[in-house]
């Protein structure tokens, strides 16, 4: 059968309009996809920011389907998870994003950054450590090793803490001089519990030498002479702590009562409290110089007031529940029968003037904290007590 050239007149212009409309196909097709990803984006930005986070992930989750190469609908959506506390599936796709062979240096740190958030915020210390510490050398450096820090804090691993700090500082940030020193008494302290006296000892020092100005490694030196049978040496300590840190003396002042009746320094100890006392009353300061047979005696009339005085001279000073409470403790009265029930009933009255409170979160607790349990806050807690306040 002969070829009809006839139909190469009628193929080529069929074929070329078949071409044409192919294309044109194509081409609104992607203008179609490109159109769709932005569109399901800003919804998502719209939800975003009318708090709407349940359909702002829908649309992020639309838009990352229509567009999955995009890494910014991944660190949206990403950080969206993790708001709403859905932390596995904000690391699934902060872990994905990581996966990727194409990422950048720049998104993968900031991806990085973003797992050990997630982390953080899921309470996985472990992985949190690991994942910051991969951070080591980059832009998010100095925040990684705050995050660092607050978990050695938290986990009471004194040492590790010790060392991220020395960084911190080293950074020229902030001084970290007095968080070290903290950390080298928790050092000291642990320490102590293990009988290792010498070692604490040194530890103390570097303490002291590190933050001179800080209260708590003179006042953790002393008890440890104080420990060592070296009543004279914590003495000295703390007489030379209230000339630097005189804001405190509440915290030390019956520990320098014990080392002044040890070491029979009694008189000095006694006026050094009673000047204190007269710049700043306080019931702990008032306990000392009464253990010492002393009274804040500019206030008191009375030519020899018996130490219990003290009290009442308190009194005048400021009105204290607890000084009137440890003054009637030891008075008689006529039904002295129903006195126990009366002075149980104050001691429980007054129990919980007696604590402490942190400025920072206001956590109550009997024990002064130098690191508070509730905020994680270190010198939180001013040293006098609620009722003080």
């Amino acid at each position: 059968m002969d070829f009809d050239p006839s139909w190469l007149l009628i193929g080529l212009p069929v074929a070329f309009v078949l071409g044409w409309l192919a294309s044109r196909f194509d081409i609104r097709q992607l203008k179609l996809e490109n159109r769709q990803a932005p569109k399901a984006y800003f919804r998502g930005l719209n939800f975003l920011l009318n708090e709407q986070q349940d359909q702002a992930i829908d649309a992020f989750i639309e838009a990352v389907q229509n567009d999955p190469d995009t890494q910014e609908l991944h660190f949206a959506l990403g950080n969206l998870f993790r708001r709403r506390g859905e932390y596995q599936r904000a690391v699934r796709v902060h872990e994905h994003l990581l996966g990727r062979g194409d990422l950048s240096r720049t998104d993968r740190e900031r991806a990085q950054h973003a797992l050990a958030q997630d982390f953080l915020r899921a309470g996985l210390l472990d992985r949190a450590e690991a994942a910051l510490q991969k951070l080591e050398g980059t832009r998010y450096e100095n925040e990684a090793r705050l995050s660092l820090l607050a978990i050695y804090e938290r986990s009471r691993e004194w040492a590790q803490a010790a060392d991220v700090a020395q960084k911190l500082d080293e950074s020229d940030q902030a001084s970290y001089a007095t968080r070290r020193a903290h950390h080298l008494c928790e050092q000291a302290t642990e320490r102590v519990a293990a009988g290792e006296l010498p070692a604490a000892a040194r530890l103390l020092a570097q303490a002291v030498a590190l933050a001179p100005q800080a209260p708590r490694p003179a006042i953790d030196t002393a008890n440890l002479q104080l420990r060592n049978g070296d009543a004279a040496g914590a003495f000295d300590t703390l007489v030379a702590l209230s000339d630097t840190a005189p804001l405190a003396l509440p915290l030390y002042a019956a520990a320098l009562q014990q080392a002044a009746v040890a070491a029979h320094r009694e008189a000095d100890a006694l006026a050094l409290l009673q000047r204190r006392y007269v710049e700043s009353p306080s019931i702990d300061v008032l306990e000392a110089m009464i253990g010492l047979g002393g009274t804040p005696s500019a206030t008191v009339d009375a030519p020899e007031p018996a130490p219990r005085d003290g009290y009442i001279a308190h009194l005048a000073q400021q009105p204290s529940l607890v000084a009137a409470s440890r003054w009637l403790a030891g008075e008689k009265f006529e039904h002295e029968q129903f006195h126990p029930q009366v002075q149980r009933a104050l001691d429980q009255a007054t129990r919980p003037l007696m604590r402490y409170r942190c400025a920072a979160c206001g956590f109550e607790a009997h024990q002064y904290f130098w690191h508070c349990p509730g905020c994680q806050a270190w010198d939180s807690y001013p040293p006098r007590r609620v009722e003080e306040l």
